[in-house]
């Protein structure tokens, strides 16, 4: 079938949608698969092999990137590009631009990768990678926002639906960051080796600018579009309020651009810059708050569904997570709880009790309710979908509580002083205490990846699955026509 005839039948452009959530699979097995062994290696010296290519150094952006970039950043395209078409009833702008837009960030994380492995990074949190994949990644970019924002330009509805407008507005900012954050010199032309134009305090002040409004915009903001989607869409509700979400959007995307600061207490950033950034960070909680509280009472009259609905359990779950989380990070930010937790894994607790608890369910339940819809058919397993939701309750459960107390017990220990002024433990008493807990975080990611694995299995067998009935009814009206035409 020609371009034409399947545009003619088909309104929407789902072929970008399926290559986006089929890649977001892929990145995910393989993004927390190396996130798994690289907790091995802390818990485990045994898996600290002489390679220089598997080191925890090179293979942790490997991990972030992949997981974030990879795994969110196609979910994100992919959900993006289904949601506003469905609330648009348009389809893309441009299906060349779309295709572009797949291709360039599907190599920029490959690029990235391979950058990593062989030692190229800018040695800065969360904006490691290579330079030829940060102008990629701009430009790529620029072609989603031209796309997204053109489509919404031709809508057939009056009404612009609130997902869209957490869409965009992650677009938007996470371009600017994006842009800003990673302007470098490069050593020559033919050298993946660069160097910020930042320095000192100011590099601190711009890195943590770009890191925490990544988690605000790429992790928080783009995930609500999300949520805000198929949450009422799988429970068959609308929205419990839609002032509140109005009002949610507008708090969040003030409040979130001045918060990165509060990274950066007891350092040598001017206290008040600080200050000001924890005094953000507890505003903060009333939109989180309110836009969990939207979420979970828009299930108001369908509670029944999570007796009978896997899906419904994996955003619920989402929900909870994004307000457990949305209080967790606001009492962090507090300089007298900051000094306990600062520089130690109950950072790390807080970071994956987000990124799992939130970003990870919340798009596996948004994938269940899209992926049947993509190739119109049922999911392969129900049975599946269960057992996948019960691995990723237990592997995050396991991981947070394991990171909780490894990181207050560092925290107290690296604080504690005898009754001579002298510290009372030594940093390598500290290092033997985390031991087991780092066990349990490695045991919980295995069961979280396992649940990844079958999620895959499923997905791909749903797939195969779409296209054998689509084969069927095709053969049956090609057969219907040849008796016609006989």
């Amino acid at each position: 079938m020609s371009a034409i005839s399947q545009t003619s039948v088909q309104p929407y452009n789902y072929d970008i949608v399926r290559k986006f959530a089929f890649m977001a699979v892929v990145w995910g097995v393989i993004g927390m698969l190396v996130g798994v062994y690289i907790a091995m290696e802390l818990a485990w010296p045994m898996f600290n092999f002489d390679i220089p290519y598997i080191t925890f150094g090179r293979l942790r952006p490997v991990h972030t990137t992949l997981v974030i970039f990879g795994f969110g950043g196609s979910a994100l395209f992919a959900t993006s590009y289904y949601v506003v078409q469905r609330t648009c009833q348009v389809r893309l702008n441009s299906d060349f631009m779309a295709n572009l837009t797949f291709w360039g960030w599907q190599l920029a994380i490959g690029i990235s990768a391979l950058g990593y492995t062989l030692g190229y990074t800018e040695s800065r949190e969360y904006a490691e990678m290579v330079w030829p994949a940060d102008i990629l990644i701009a430009v790529t970019w620029v072609i989603y926002f031209i796309v997204y924002v053109g489509t919404l330009a031709r809508r057939s509805q009056p009404h612009i639906y609130v997902a869209n407008w957490f869409y965009v507005a992650f677009i938007l900012a996470t371009g600017i960051l994006h842009i800003f954050n990673n302007i470098e010199i490069p050593v020559s032309l033919f050298s993946l080796k660069s160097y910020s134009i930042h320095s000192g305090v100011q590099d601190a002040m711009t890195q943590w600018w770009y890191g925490h409004n990544a988690v605000g915009f790429f992790l928080t903001a783009a995930f609500l579009g999300m949520m805000y989607y198929f949450v009422p869409k799988q429970a068959g509700r609308p929205v419990y309020s839609y002032r509140l979400s109005i009002i949610h959007f507008w708090a969040l995307i003030f409040l979130y651009m001045w918060v990165g600061a509060h990274h950066l207490h007891w350092t040598a950033l001017p206290d008040w810059t600080s200050t000001l950034a924890a005094t953000f960070s507890i505003l903060l909680l009333l939109p989180s708050w309110g836009g969990m509280i939207n979420g979970i009472m828009t299930l108001s009259g369908a509670w029944d569904k999570l007796r009978s609905d896997p899906v419904i359990r994996f955003l619920i779950v989402a929900l909870s997570f994004y307000g457990m989380s949305t209080f967790e990070g606001p009492l962090m930010s507090l300089k007298s709880v900051n000094a306990l937790s600062h520089y130690t894994d109950w950072t790390i607790g807080h970071v994956h009790s987000g990124a799992l608890g939130w970003v990870a369910m919340v798009t596996f339940g948004s994938f269940y309710h899209m992926v049947p819809r993509l190739w119109e058919t049922r999911m392969y397993s129900q049975r599946l979908v269960y057992i996948h939701f019960w691995l990723a309750t237990i592997g995050i459960v396991l991981y947070i509580s394991a990171m909780w107390v490894a990181g207050i017990g560092q925290g107290l220990m690296l604080r504690a002083f005898d009754q001579y002024g002298n510290l009372a433990y030594t940093f390598v008493e500290a290092v033997n205490f985390v031991h087991k807990p780092y066990v349990v975080r490695a045991v919980g990611g295995m069961f979280f990846v396992v649940g990844m694995i079958l999620m895959a299995y499923n997905v791909f067998m749903t797939i195969r699955q779409g296209r054998n009935e689509q084969a069927e009814i095709e053969a049956k009206l090609a057969d219907k026509l040849a008796k016609a035409g006989a």
